[in-house]
C-alpha cells in the first residue's frame, strides 16, 4: 500500500464503493491526493511518512481523546486516558458543565496510577505508555468539559452525555399526522411584495391549522447572498446558522408605521409600481424584490438608530431597543462576526460587481480575525449593527409563527430543512477556514436520475477537524434552526455517515467517500433533539448502503418514504403497510416531479429537452416505461379501494384529474408512516417541479410562483377534498 493509500485510509477515504448497479467503483489516487492536499496535509514523502505516524500514534502520545460521547442510557461511564509508563502519579480530575448551563455544578475526583488497571499498552520512541479507563459520574444530558492535570501538566478534552435516541414523533403526536409542505419563496398574497414571506407563512398556518394539519414544512430558511440576491438555490448558502432576511415582511416591523421617510417612500406611485410588477410576475424576481425591501429597510434601521440612541420616550423605540440588545447578547460573537461578513460583502461587491464572496477579496480579508479585518468593523460598526437588526427582525417574526403553531395547536408546528453544507464563498467557511475543505465539493455518485454524478458546489467539513472542535459547528446548524421548529428534516443525512466528495478539478463521477464518526453524530442529533423536542427526518433517498434506513430509525429519526421510489423490481408499486412507522411517507419531494407532471410525462420531456439521456433510445425506454408504471399506480389504488375507477383519470394520453389527486394522498394515509407530507404543488395539481438537479437557468429551479393566493388556498376544491380525506384517514 503506497504512503498515499495508507494516509487516506487513516483519514476515512474508502477505497471504493458499489455503484447503483452493483458495480465496484475504485477510487482514483489523484483524486485521493488532491483531496489530502486540499484537507492541508503535505504530500512529499517525508512529510506523508510523519503524518500517518502521527494519526497512528495520536490515541497513545495524547492523554484524552480529542471529544468523548458518552452513552446516557448504560449504567456505568468511563473515559480513556493515556499516559507514559512512570510510578506513582496522583492525577487530579474534574467535569465542568458549559457556559450558560443550568445542569449542575462541577465534579472532581482523584485518582493515583498505580491502583489502576491497565487496559493496553504500547512502546513508542523507546517510551511505553499504557492506557487506563477513569469512571465518570452519572450526569444529566448535556455539553461538559472533562480536565485531567498532574504535575504541571493539563489538558482537557468536551464531554459530552448523549441519549440514544430522538424525540420521536409519537411524543408529538400521538396519532397519525400529516402537513403540508412549501416553498416559502412561492406564496402568493394579497400583501407580500413579489415573493413569500413570513406573514404569508403565518396565514398558511392558520388556515392549515383550521384543516387539522400537523404541521408546514418548508424549504431551508438559511441566509444566501444579500447582496447577490439572484444566488437563489435555499440548498448552497452562505451560513446554516442564520436566516434569510428576504422573507421579513417589511410591513410588520415596529416603527414601519412610525417612520415618515419610509411611509412617503413605500406610497409613493413609483414604488406601488414596482410591487405590482413584482406581484405580477409569474416568477421571483429576487433582485427587485430585494431592492425594494432593503431599501425601506434600511431607512426603518436609520429611524430606530436615531431615536434609540436618543433615548426616545416612545414605546416602540424602547421596546425595540431592549429586544434587539437582549437578541444581540444572546447571539453574542457569532452573530458579530456573521454582521461583519455580509458587511465585508457588500464593501467589496460595491467596489466591484465581480467580486463574489471572501475568495475574492485581498488576502488581509480573508482572515476574520486579522487586523485589517478589526479595523473594519471599528469604522463599520453602523452598517455592522444594521446587519445585525435584519437578523433580529427575521428571527422576531419567524419565532412568532413558530409561537402561532403552539396557539393553533399543531402538533409538530413548522418542519425547517437544513442544508447538507455551505456555498464554499460563504459565511460558515470563511469564518472557521480549519474545519472546511476548500476546494473540494460535496456531491453524489453517477445514479439512474443523474448517469453523470452530481457536484453540489457545496464545501464540505473535515470530519477530523469536526471532532477536534468537540462537534461545535454541528450543534450549532442543528441548534439553529431547531430553535423555531417542531421538526427537523437532515437533508442528505447519509452524508453525516459518508460524503461523497469532488475532488478539484475533477469530474463529479470521479468522486471520493469518506467515512464520518457516524456514532457519535446520531448521539448529536439525538441530544439537540431532546434539548429541542424537535423531530428529526433523515433525508435517505439515493444510493445508501443497505440497513442505513434501520439504523437511523432505530436512532428515533424518520426515514423518508417518496411513493415514485417504492417500487419492487418487477415495477409494481409497494403497498403502503410496507412502510415503517419510523418514517414520513409523501407523493414527491422539491426534486422530483409533481404527481401532475409525472402522470403527464412533464418529467420526461424535461429530461429530453435537457438532453440529460445518454441517447434517444433510453428516452423512449423511459416514455413507454411510464404507461406501464401509469396503469400499475391505477391498479395499486383500486387494490386499497380508493379511486372510484369510474372516475379514474385517462391514461391515453395521459390526464390528470382531482380523483387520482385524492386517491393517492388516501393511498398513502394507509402507511403506517407516522407522518404524512402533502406538497403544496401536489395540493395544487400543478405540473411543473420546482427543481431539476444538476441545471440552473435551464429551469425555473426556486422562481416559481403558486398560482394561488394563501387567502384562497383552503377554496381551492383540490385542496379542500385532500384535506377532507386527511380527517378522516388521519384525525387530529
Amino acid at each position: 500500500m503506497s504512503l498515499i493509500e495508507q494516509l487516506a485510509d487513516l483519514v476515512g477515504f474508502h477505497p471504493s464503493y458499489t455503484g447503483t448497479f452493483g458495480d465496484t467503483v475504485y477510487a482514483k489516487d489523484q483524486a485521493k491526493s488532491a483531496l489530502l492536499k486540499a484537507m492541508g496535509f503535505d504530500l512529499d514523502e517525508a512529510s506523508l511518512s510523519n503524518s500517518i505516524a502521527t494519526l497512528n500514534q495520536n490515541q497513545w502520545t495524547q492523554v484524552l481523546p480529542v471529544v468523548h460521547i458518552v452513552k446516557l442510557e448504560e449504567q456505568q461511564h468511563t473515559i480513556r486516558v493515556s499516559l507514559p509508563k512512570i510510578g506513582s502519579l496522583l492525577l487530579n480530575w474534574k467535569v465542568t458543565p458549559e457556559l450558560g448551563s443550568t445542569i449542575g455544578n462541577e465534579v472532581v475526583g482523584a485518582f493515583n496510577v498505580e491502583d489502576m488497571q491497565v487496559i493496553a499498552e504500547s512502546t513508542i520512541d523507546e517510551t511505553q505508555y499504557c492506557q487506563y479507563l477513569i469512571n465518570l459520574p452519572s450526569l444529566e444530558q448535556g455539553y461538559y468539559q472533562f480536565t485531567i492535570s498532574f504535575g504541571e501538566t493539563q489538558t482537557s478534552c468536551p464531554l459530552i452525555y448523549a441519549p440514544k435516541t430522538c424525540f420521536s414523533v409519537q411524543e408529538a403526536s400521538s396519532n397519525k399526522a400529516w402537513g403540508y409542505t412549501a416553498q416559502l419563496y412561492s406564496l402568493l398574497s394579497k400583501d407580500n411584495w413579489g415573493m413569500g414571506d413570513f406573514t404569508d407563512l403565518a396565514e398558511l398556518v392558520k388556515k392549515s391549522a383550521k384543516q387539522q394539519a400537523a404541521t408546514i414544512g418548508l424549504n431551508p430558511l438559511h441566509p444566501l447572498y444579500q447582496n447577490n440576491p439572484a444566488h437563489r438555490s435555499p440548498y448552497s448558502p452562505s451560513s446554516r446558522c442564520f436566516l434569510n432576511p428576504l422573507y421579513i415582511d417589511v410591513s410588520k416591523i415596529p416603527n414601519f408605521e412610525l417612520c415618515e421617510l419610509a411611509q412617503t417612500e413605500v406610497n409613493s406611485e413609483a414604488f406601488q409600481q414596482r410591487i405590482a410588477n413584482t406581484k405580477a410576475s409569474n416568477l421571483v424576481d429576487y433582485p427587485e424584490v430585494a431592492k425594494l425591501k432593503f431599501k425601506i429597510v434600511a431607512l426603518l434601521f436609520e429611524d430606530f438608530y436615531v431615536n434609540s440612541t436618543a433615548k426616545s420616550n416612545n414605546t416602540c423605540y424602547k421596546n425595540m431597543a431592549v429586544e434587539f440588545e437582549h437578541f444581540k447578547q444572546i447571539n453574542g460573537h457569532d452573530l458579530q462576526r456573521f454582521a461583519t461578513f455580509d458587511a465585508l460583502y457588500e464593501h467589496f461587491h460595491l467596489a466591484d460587481e465581480n467580486t463574489y464572496g471572501w475568495p475574492d477579496w485581498p488576502i488581509k480579508f480573508q482572515d476574520p480575525d486579522s487586523e485589517e479585518v478589526h479595523k473594519f468593523k471599528l469604522s463599520h460598526a453602523k452598517r455592522i449593527e444594521y446587519f445585525c437588526f435584519l437578523q433580529w427582525l427575521a428571527h422576531q417574526q419567524l419565532n412568532a409563527v413558530s409561537q402561532l403553531t403552539v396557539d393553533k395547536e399543531m402538533a409538530i408546528g413548522l418542519y425547517l430543512d437544513l442544508a447538507v453544507g455551505c456555498d464554499g464563498s460563504g459565511f460558515d467557511v470563511w469564518s472557521d477556514k480549519e474545519v472546511y475543505v476548500a476546494g473540494a465539493s460535496i456531491g453524489a455518485p453517477p445514479d439512474g436520475m443523474n448517469p453523470l454524478g452530481q457536484n453540489w458546489g457545496l464545501t464540505p467539513i473535515n470530519p477530523v477537524a469536526l471532532q477536534k472542535q468537540g462537534y461545535q459547528p454541528l450543534v450549532k446548524a442543528l441548534r439553529s434552526s431547531m430553535q423555531y421548529a417542531g421538526a427537523l428534516r437532515i437533508d442528505h443525512i447519509l452524508g453525516l455517515m459518508r460524503q461523497y466528495w469532488v475532488a478539484p478539478g475533477m469530474e463529479a463521477d470521479e468522486g471520493v467517500y469518506i467515512s464520518f464518526p457516524w456514532d457519535d453524530i446520531l448521539r448529536i442529533i439525538a441530544l439537540e433533539s431532546r434539548r429541542n423536542n424537535c423531530v428529526v427526518i433523515g433525508e435517505d433517498l439515493g444510493n445508501v448502503p443497505e440497513g442505513f434506513s434501520e439504523t437511523i430509525q432505530n436512532a428515533g429519526l424518520l426515514s423518508f418514504k417518496v411513493l415514485f421510489f417504492e417500487r419492487w423490481d418487477s415495477g409494481l408499486f409497494k403497498r403502503p403497510d410496507n412502510f415503517p412507522t419510523q418514517s414520513v411517507v409523501t407523493v414527491a419531494t422539491h426534486d422530483t416531479s409533481t404527481l401532475t407532471g409525472w402522470w403527464q410525462g412533464r418529467d420526461l420531456q424535461w429530461r429530453q429537452q435537457l438532453n440529460l439521456y445518454p441517447n434517444d433510445e433510453a428516452g423512449l425506454a423511459d416514455r413507454n416505461a411510464r404507461v406501464s408504471e401509469r396503469e400499475n399506480l391505477i391498479a395499486a389504488l383500486n387494490d386499497l379501494q380508493v379511486i372510484d375507477m369510474s372516475k379514474a383519470p385517462q391514461l391515453e394520453p395521459a390526464q390528470m384529474n382531482n380523483e387520482l389527486s385524492v386517491a393517492v394522498q388516501k393511498y398513502l394515509a394507509k402507511s403506517s408512516s407516522h407522518l404524512q407530507l402533502i406538497p403544496l404543488e401536489d395540493a395544487l395539481e400543478l405540473t411543473e417541479q420546482v427543481n431539476i438537479p444538476g441545471t440552473i437557468d435551464q429551469h425555473p429551479n426556486w422562481l416559481q410562483k403558486l398560482p394561488v393566493s394563501v387567502e384562497d388556498f383552503d377554496k381551492t376544491n383540490s385542496v379542500q377534498a385532500i384535506a377532507q380525506a386527511m380527517n378522516i384517514a388521519r384525525p387530529k
